[in-house]
């Protein structure tokens, strides 16, 4: 347990997903294309993005612990996500799903989550627009940075989907200086026409 805790404090040598980026890069944000991977993931609703982390990173904490039917601890990794599929108005409730990447040695069987509002999810290789920021987050400054990102992609003419959006949070709350925040968009898909 001291190692975990240890881990998620002093976030620095966790496994990341792996991506790739292009040579050229713009000045104030990043285009990254995610390898497929899996991650275990949990559904939070409601209307606050702080609270809703706080919920889902202890369902998830509690699954890394050993709470999953293998009884094994998995290492922490980093970002914790937060994908965020907001409501459809100001009152209305949005679906935060919190996610912890799966580390490789158990990337082709991932032990199954013990509680029933977690789940091992597959994703697929994507195409994310990363605006990257300091400090301690919290609802207000993510959509502040979300809002720069918007901003600088309709600057360029690229195409991106304005919902859902990530959060990504690579630190522990201990975690005092040089924290390392993140929003991303996702590349809007090219439609076929057959």
């Amino acid at each position: 347990m001291f190692k975990a805790v240890k881990q998620v404090f002093f976030s620095s040598g966790l496994q990341t997903p792996q991506f790739t980026t292009p040579e050229k890069q713009p000045k104030d944000y990043e285009e990254r294309t995610y390898e497929a991977a899996k991650w275990v993931s949990t559904t939070v609703s409601g209307t606050s993005l702080d609270e809703s982390m706080r919920t889902g990173f202890r369902r998830l904490f509690s699954y890394i612990q050993g709470n999953n039917t293998d009884k094994v601890k998995v290492e922490m990794t980093a970002p914790v996500t937060c994908h965020v599929d907001p409501g459809a108005g100001p009152a209305c409730e949005t679906n935060f799903t919190v996610s912890f990447y799966i580390p490789e040695e158990h990337r082709d069987a991932p032990p199954q989550p013990s509680n029933p509002n977690v789940f091992v999810e597959q994703r697929d290789e994507f195409t994310a627009y990363v605006r990257s920021y300091g400090g301690f987050s919290d609802e207000t400054l993510v959509r502040n940075e979300l809002l720069k990102l918007t901003e600088s992609l309709r600057r360029d003419g690229v195409r991106f989907a304005e919902r859902p959006y990530y959060f990504a949070g690579y630190d522990s709350p201990f975690k005092l200086v040089n924290r390392r925040n993140e929003v991303w968009l996702l590349q809007q898909k090219e439609s076929t026409n057959t």
